[in-house]
């Protein structure tokens, strides 16, 4: 496993698990202590989400079956911060609400005594699809920003893939000029060696020549 990832994974780790504890402790917060804690932990979820953008570069950097461990770990990773991000988001929901309705209500009661229970839930089906109007941005936001992060995703894989069929091509090409070369020198060895066969086969006949005449002048002498 690469170092580098190891070591985003332990500030990641870190970070997540102070988190939980934040979220668990700032429901029991007062107000203005709350609102406090909650900013300190948007802060980390945005850290925790820049850390696990370095995993998922790194990871895709690496061997493809070391990447996918990585990224399928990651995948935990991702959806455990993405409950995190719910946790919070309640958290500031049932705040938000709870300071609309007493803001609403406060209003009311200034300005007279004698508002109908119907006024009331009008108030507060208002403030209840203001509050879902809100969480519908948030959630297009979110999605629009998983859909950015896809799209990375897609170009940093597509550009792997060009440079393993550029280093192919080239791999293909060096083994193409070593073929030729292996061609030359099988032809040049091929012509010695029938040099070779044609000067044996001059030295033989020279040979069997002068055997020849020799036994004629013995024979003869």
């Amino acid at each position: 496993m690469s170092e580098v990832f190891e070591g985003y994974e332990r500030q990641y780790c870190e970070l997540s698990d102070n988190l939980t504890r934040s979220c668990t402790s700032a429901r029991f917060f007062m107000e203005e202590l709350k609102k406090q804690k909650l900013s300190e932990i948007k802060e980390g979820l945005d850290e925790a989400d820049a850390l696990i953008r370095k995993m998922d570069l790194e990871a895709r950097s690496l061997q493809p079956s070391t990447k996918a461990t990585l990224l399928a770990k990651l995948r935990d990773y991702k959806h455990y911060l993405n409950n995190l991000k719910t946790d919070v988001k309640r958290i500031t929901s049932t705040d938000t609400n709870q300071a609309a309705q007493d803001e609403l209500l406060e209003s009311g009661i200034n300005e007279t005594t004698t508002v109908s229970a119907d006024q009331k839930g009008r108030l507060l089906m208002s403030t209840e699809r203001l509050n879902q109007s809100t969480e519908r941005i948030k959630e297009s936001r979110r999605t629009m920003l998983e859909t950015e992060e896809l799209g990375v995703s897609i170009l940093q894989d597509l550009h792997q893939q060009r440079q393993s069929l550029l280093h192919a091509h080239s791999t293909l090409h060096a083994v193409d000029d070593n073929i030729s070369k292996s061609k030359k020198i099988l032809t040049t060895i091929s012509r010695r060696i029938n040099k070779n066969k044609l000067i044996l086969s001059l030295i033989i006949g020279a040979l069997i020549l002068a055997i020849l005449i020799i036994l004629y002048i013995k024979l003869t002498g």
